[in-house]
């Protein structure tokens, strides 16, 4: 694996560098992963658009005050992942804006006429919920959480998720991206990856880049999501995500990274990251698959049918059949996993509640990923 004091002296390559940076990270790849590239085919449900964190660069969130401030209702979220099902979906994606009742008195009466008092324990419902009335398996992405809450969620989910994004302590200063967004303290996103390794929880995330990090931040982020998947060895995968600017933000004029500054970095990461962890980039935020691919991904994570990306509304997401043949076309097949991936799904492992493990055999093939695929639908 890549030395931080190597790693520093990549920043900036291009060209025939770049390129044989890129062939190295790729090689990592196929020697571990083959000639499969993965997705998962996900429902995304928005359980809240309410947040007390304000990222500048962020255009889910919604307040009270602009009138789009919501919590969907048990019969929206259950509208939704039955659709999905209906489209062959296995992963119900919960994502939602974090702790907005400690910000908001609006949010918290809604969460009252819900018979809750905290975000958390709605979601914790309505993943079981869709545990008993659906074969969808959730995944939550509920953002910084301690070692309790974590525990309350672990039995309905069969994988949690939180994007580090940076560990660049800078960027809480006032005018940068994550000011005045106290769930973005990178100590506090540090110990959420603890305490998901404590409590043996298939876990995902990553980085985004382009948000006014240095390249040195990106390195330091990276190392210590790895240095934490050794401890525990519950890190599943790693995303890369590129900075996209949105009308309406404070960083509306930020400039995006280019291809390949992405490029450079998901070689990086592959090259940081333990082999084991799986790597991935999102495939509605790039069109041009090839670079990623020869850059060391691989996986493209979550693609709905039924749901568009509501962190990135403006980017659709890409037609199966269409990602499928552009990857056939670089020599790779593309297969649907599950949630949670293979390594995690033995039951003596203890990463999956009973509940949630007694589910796999209906919907895992041998190898671990699902056993229906999409072009069966």
């Amino acid at each position: 694996m890549l030395k931080r004091n190597e790693a520093l002296q990549l920043e900036g390559i291009t060209g025939p560098d770049l390129f044989s940076l890129c062939q190295s990270a790729g090689l990592i790849r196929d020697k571990h992963f083959g000639k499969v590239l993965t997705y998962s085919r996900k429902v995304f449900i928005p359980l809240t658009n309410m947040c007390r964190d304000t990222c500048g660069y962020c255009t889910f969130v919604k307040t009270p005050k602009s009138g789009e401030g919501n919590i969907m209702l048990p019969s929206e979220v259950l509208e939704t992942v039955l659709k999905g099902q209906k489209q062959g979906c296995k992963e119900a994606l919960f994502s939602l804006g974090e702790k907005p009742e400690a910000r908001y008195r609006y949010a918290k009466d809604k969460l009252a006429m819900l018979g809750h008092d905290a975000m958390l324990d709605y979601v914790r419902e309505q993943a079981q919920a869709v545990l008993e009335k659906t074969n969808l398996l959730p995944h939550i992405n509920a953002g910084a959480m301690n070692l309790e809450e974590m525990r309350a969620l672990k039995p309905v989910a069969a994988s949690m998720g939180m994007m580090i994004e940076s560990t660049g302590k800078h960027l809480m200063k006032k005018g940068q991206a994550h000011f005045a967004c106290p769930d973005k303290e990178p100590e506090i996103r540090l110990n959420t990856l603890k305490y998901a390794g404590q409590l043996d929880i298939p876990f995902t995330t990553g980085i985004l880049i382009g948000i006014g990090e240095t390249w040195q931040d990106r390195i330091d982020s990276l190392l210590a999501i790895n240095q934490i998947h050794q401890e525990y060895g519950h890190i599943q995968e790693v995303i890369v995500q590129n900075f996209r600017a949105k009308a309406d933000t404070e960083m509306a004029n930020h400039p995006e990274p280019n291809l390949d500054d992405m490029r450079r970095t998901l070689a990086l990461a592959r090259l940081i990251l333990d082999p084991s962890i799986s790597l991935q980039a999102p495939p509605n935020l790039e069109e041009r698959y090839g670079s990623y691919v020869s850059a060391g991904i691989n996986d493209w994570g979550g693609i709905s049918p039924v749901t568009q990306d509501f962190i990135n509304p403006e980017r659709a997401w890409p037609q199966i059949d269409s990602l499928a043949d552009a990857c056939r076309g670089l020599g790779y097949e593309l297969k649907e996993r599950l949630t949670v991936y293979p390594q995690y799904l033995d039951e003596k492992q203890g990463y999956l509640d009973p509940a949630l493990a007694s589910k796999m055999p209906y919907l895992a093939a041998q190898n671990g990923l699902a056993a229906e695929q999409w072009k069966n639908l």
